[in-house]
């Protein structure tokens, strides 16, 4: 199985520092949704992991977050698309969970669910907490500038100077199925 763990906000869809509180708020990223088609039509199962501590916060409920969700898919699903699990981190920063990103209970589970090894697994985030819980299960951790991409590659520089940075999900995804073809 090729497998491929994407982050949410930043990734797939627009950030908001004030967090995406309703379906209306979910607003894909140019070309990420065609990007995600093109990975399942590839053969790549899609797994998402994200942080979502609006819920402990308070922000919205685990209903309004299943209806973000849906919408997601439903609209990968109108291109061509197809996400295999969506799994979510629901507590706040100050928690203590193994799930939250840095932390990568939340990469763990899909190894577990998919009963696949991690080791070099892509994984595509915008933040450095998504790279440092890539590296922790020795995937392959891709910097994408969308989200806070950008503002995220100054530290990275300074501590993963190894990391691959990309523009989009969609530049990643092109480079990614090139790798797949050119083996075959």
């Amino acid at each position: 199985m090729k497998l491929i763990i994407l982050d949410r906000d930043g990734v797939i869809n627009q950030d908001s520092d004030a967090y995406i509180k309703s379906p209306e708020e979910w607003i894909p990223i140019e070309g990420s949704l065609q990007a995600i088609a093109r990975l399942s039509r590839a053969g790549f199962s899609v797994f998402v992991a994200t942080n979502q501590s609006g819920l402990s916060r308070g922000l919205f409920t685990i209903e309004t977050l299943n209806a973000i969700h849906r919408k997601m898919s439903d609209a990968v699903q109108r291109v061509g698309g197809h996400i295999d699990a969506i799994l979510f981190c629901p507590h706040g920063p100050d928690d203590g969970c193994s799930c939250r990103k840095p932390r990568s209970g939340l990469y763990e589970e899909i190894g577990r669910r998919t009963q696949q090894s991690l080791v070099d697994i892509p994984v595509i985030g915008d933040s450095l907490r998504d790279i440092q819980a890539a590296i922790a299960v020795e995937a392959r951790p891709i910097l994408v500038r969308s989200g806070k991409g950008e503002a995220t590659l100054g530290d990275l520089v300074k501590t993963q100077p190894d990391v691959s940075v990309y523009k989009d999900l969609f530049s990643v995804a092109e480079q990614l199925i090139n790798e797949v073809t050119t083996k075959t």
